[in-house]
């Protein structure tokens, strides 16, 4: 089979930039739905769903056959339990700890994937990449003041070693199987058509949701129009982004410039601070320079 035609670096690095912000846009929406009586498991079901609907429309207008071959449908599905490991990991992570820890530490899915990459032979990190990513990470610590050093701490209890620990582990869990899930689509799935591939993988997703919910008896939905705006919203978002993305990376190459992605909670940051009245400080101020210092130096070296 043919690789997809690479897209020019500069054009790919922008989409990416796009995409996190559109994923950051889905996390306030979320937020928003959440504050109006949604929960957890109504969204990813409904976001899930909205994104397969909307490829399954794509791919009628452009008549592309719903078929895969046998082994491959098998990967497919088995990448799309990752992102429905994911996404129920980093849930459970914002659960219990901080969401800015939690986003940190799931940020950590870039380093995996590189290393992933590099240990089973296949695309190695460039020097850059090796460079970066940690600087990135270290300016997205500032950015969400990880330390409490912009403002004094809350007030709240003090939360116990044993939950931190879970709430790290989940977050760690979410980046690992998130790494996979990329490095196995570019690896697995790069010559499938990238809205076919993710139509499999948003069913796989909205069925594990379901199936959760089930288990759990509840789905809650909003209780106000703010929250039905909010819930339409981010599954708007969720499904453009998440669609854009899997299509992107086998024309692009996931190792060296998933760190891209690390520009997701720098956005977050500031809609939060326009949409949710979140105050930013002068040090989230600048780990969010520090971010986007570490995306330039990525994107600008050889490829």
């Amino acid at each position: 089979m043919n690789s997809p035609t690479p897209l020019p670096r500069w054009l790919g690095v922008s989409l990416l930039l796009l995409i996190a912000a559109s994923f950051a846009s889905n996390h306030v929406a979320a937020r928003l739905a959440f504050d109006h009586g949604a929960n957890v498991a109504t969204a990813v079901a409904v976001r899930s769903m909205g994104a397969a609907l909307f490829v399954l429309v794509l791919l009628a207008r452009a008549r592309v056959p719903l078929r895969m071959p046998a082994s491959t449908l098998r990967r497919a599905l088995g990448i799309g339990l990752l992102v429905a490991i994911q996404s129920l990991c980093l849930y459970s992570a914002v659960a219990r700890i901080p969401v800015a820890l939690a986003l940190l530490a799931f940020n950590t899915f870039p380093l995996m994937l590189g290393l992933m990459s590099w240990a089973a032979g296949g695309e190695q990190p460039s020097r850059r990449a090796f460079v970066a990513m940690p600087i990135a990470l270290a300016g997205l610590a500032a950015a969400l003041d990880v330390a409490g050093l912009a403002r004094p701490p809350a007030g709240t209890a003090t939360l116990a070693p044993a939950s931190m620990g879970v709430g790290v582990a989940f977050a760690l869990g979410g980046a690992a199987s998130f790494a996979s899930a990329l490095y196995l689509t570019t690896r697995w799935l790069g010559s499938t058509d990238g809205r076919l591939r993710t139509l499999v993988l948003m069913l796989v997703v909205t069925t594990v949701a379901i199936g959760t919910g089930a288990l759990r008896g509840r789905f809650d939905w909003p209780a106000d129009g703010i929250g039905w705006a909010a819930l339409a919203a981010l599954t708007v978002l969720y499904a453009s982004a998440i669609t854009a993305l899997f299509v992107l990376l086998p024309r692009l190459g996931a190792v060296n410039n998933a760190a891209v992605m690390n520009f997701e909670p720098i956005a977050a940051l500031f809609l939060g601070w326009v949409v949710l009245d979140q105050q930013v400080a002068a040090i989230q101020i600048a780990g969010a320079l520090v971010v986007i210092g570490a995306i330039v130096m990525l994107t600008t070296g050889r490829r």
